[in-house]
């Protein structure tokens, strides 16, 4: 079977990382953690799987730390997950038939169950919320985004069944910190794009996200569940596009 890499990108997960580690223990060749400067026990975890750590002391952007991660890997075949992410028996076997499969594509997408303090979302946009994390190494590579990255492959992309497990949002004051630094982060990438955005307009760009996710999206059907995931999706919308007004009224 070839051998395969698991790759992933930390900075004070010591909540989850181990969980994370743990899912791909039966499949994962080599774990290799690239880590932004954690405090907490992140790594003593990772070292007691075995991970080959790197700390290089900077932070580019997610595209390009996972880059990293997957240039300091040495296995054919490349799976990436993030901390807070895992995955249950069901996909593990998933991933072994296509690692046993000698007319295995060069990429897999799976879909993402995300959970919003502690429930699980099945409407809003955030379900299947398909990603493609396993993919052969010399076919594939992240995109430089600062976030919101992904992986680009070279050739076909099949699509697995079983899920990724993922805690997306634990707490309020996680859901509003998030708001804050990936916000503000897509808020400098649309400034680099060149895009434009006056105060009005981010409001009502900040209010269409909230009827998408929560109307035509469904995300009523998710009850006060769907409405909490409705207001961050706003939120988050109205955070980027703010910091792109305030830039233009300058």
């Amino acid at each position: 079977m070839p051998r395969l890499s698991l790759i992933v990108i930390t900075k004070n997960e010591e909540a989850s990382i181990g969980r994370c580690l743990r899912s791909a223990a039966g499949i994962a060749d080599e774990i290799v953690v690239v880590d932004s400067g954690s405090t907490d026990r992140t790594l003593e975890i990772a070292r007691a799987f075995g991970a080959k750590i790197l700390e290089p002391g900077d932070w580019p952007g997610f595209g390009p730390q996972k880059q990293r991660a997957q240039e300091a890997a040495s296995g054919e075949w490349i799976l990436s997950l993030d901390s807070d992410e895992w995955m249950e028996e069901g996909l593990v076997r998933e991933i072994r038939d296509v690692l046993n499969d000698p007319a295995a594509a060069p990429g897999y997408r799976m879909p993402r169950r995300n959970r919003f303090i502690g429930k699980i979302v099945r409407f809003g946009g955030w379900w299947p919320d398909h990603v493609l994390r396993l993919y052969r190494r010399d076919k594939g590579r992240f995109n430089d985004n600062l976030v919101h990255e992904s992986v680009v492959v070279d050739g076909e992309v099949r699509t697995l069944n079983n899920p990724i497990e993922h805690n997306t949002i634990v707490s309020a004051e996680d859901a509003s910190g998030k708001v804050e630094r990936y916000g503000e982060i897509a808020g400098r990438e649309l400034i680099a794009r060149g895009r434009r955005c006056s105060a009005f307009e981010a409001r009502l760009r900040g209010a269409a996200a909230y009827l998408r996710s929560f109307v035509l999206q469904l995300g009523f059907l998710d009850g006060a569940t769907g409405h909490r995931v409705a207001r961050y999706q706003s939120r988050y919308t109205y955070k980027k596009w703010a910091r792109v007004a305030a830039t233009n009224t300058r």
